[in-house]
């Protein structure tokens, strides 16, 4: 493997099978020794955003969780942070750096309320000032775009909502993952030849809903970082409302619709954008899903919708990496970005 991308990205079914043996344990005896809480409020830049995104579904589907999103800017710059009673305070991100992620769990304590870090460091500031730390395990991430960090903390963020909602299936659940990201990844050889083919395409609309909202914001950020394309995700819901008079006649679309409860509504999308005269570019596991897709980029395994965001992303990820290849850029060090970004 030529890249530091690359390698990552094949390596997340380790990393996630690591994960779950490794934080099993203290996910338990984190939410056992939390105290009573009525919503949640994440803070999150980046890929950690969309992260903090799938929260809100999972953690409200599975638990009955209210979830909102921090904005930062209260805290560190208009200095007027909101009140936080009966919230639990949740800090997201792969560095645990970024001062204003860090300066919304410092008000949370102020505030006399729970603070959780999720971050791949477990000696960070944001690890420092939280009352308790998951760690994602996911060893250093060399490539700039973020990767194996995203799908580890989609992870935690499953973890925890299985562990609140009490219920062995979701448990049970948890320990398809690794096969299921290896299924995937044996079936991205293909997108390589897809890419060759898009490599003079300049933009993209991505759509998903549910779960996998997530997946389409995270996909879009991940073409735009790495070949500079312009893109813009949407709900299948927001889209209706505006953006789909924009779509033409070989307009490259590409849809996030795993089988489960959105699947009808993107299938009735879908079908809409064919008729239009749209290209479907199609992320499922559902075989109903080939009737509509001009280029179809399976998920393995047999993952339910609420864990499916972890494997969706995959081909999405490859299909980044080889796009950038293909327009001749470096997959590794997309230009004007830093891994770590310092906000505040």
């Amino acid at each position: 493997m030529s890249t530091f991308l690359e390698q990552e990205i094949h390596s997340q079914p380790e990393v996630i099978a690591r994960l779950l043996e490794r934080e099993h344990t203290r996910v338990g005896r984190i939410v056992a020794d939390l105290p009573p809480f009525e919503h949640v409020l994440i803070a999150a830049r980046g890929t950690s955003d969309h992260a903090a995104i799938y929260a809100k579904y999972a953690w409200a589907s599975l638990a009955g969780y209210p979830v909102g999103l921090a904005t930062p800017a209260l805290y560190t710059l208009y200095h007027t942070p909101p009140r936080l009673a009966h919230t639990l305070i949740v800090g997201i991100s792969q560095s645990g750096q970024s001062p204003d992620i860090v300066a919304v769990l410092e008000e949370g304590k102020r505030q006399g309320r729970p603070t959780l870090a999720i971050t791949n460091d477990g000696a960070s500031p944001l690890a420092r000032v939280a009352d308790h730390v998951i760690e994602l395990h996911a060893g250093p991430e060399r490539s700039v775009a973020a990767t194996k960090t995203y799908t580890a903390q989609l992870t935690v963020l499953a973890m925890l909502a299985a562990a609140w909602s009490r219920r062995p299936e979701h448990q049970a659940a948890l320990q398809l993952l690794p096969a299921a990201l290896a299924a995937t990844l044996a079936g991205t050889p293909a997108i390589a030849a897809l890419a060759q083919r898009h490599r003079m395409v300049e933009q993209y609309s991505l759509i998903g809903r549910g779960f996998n909202f997530a997946t389409a914001l995270e996909l879009s950020l991940k073409l735009k970082e790495l070949t500079y394309v312009m893109t813009a995700a949407y709900s299948s819901a927001d889209f209706r409302h505006g953006p789909i008079a924009t779509v033409g006649e070989g307009l490259p679309m590409l849809l996030v619709m795993p089988r489960g409860a959105t699947f009808a509504d993107m299938a009735d999308l879908a079908g809409n954008l064919k008729a239009s005269g749209a290209e479907l570019l199609i992320i499922s596991d559902a075989d109903e899903a080939a009737r509509y897709a001009d280029a179809l980029m399976p998920i393995g395994g047999n993952l339910p919708e609420w864990l499916s965001p972890i494997a969706a992303i995959v081909p999405g990820q490859a299909l980044a990496l080889h796009l950038a290849a293909a327009r001749g850029g470096d997959p590794d060090r997309p230009r004007g970005l830093k891994k770590v970004t310092l906000t505040r």
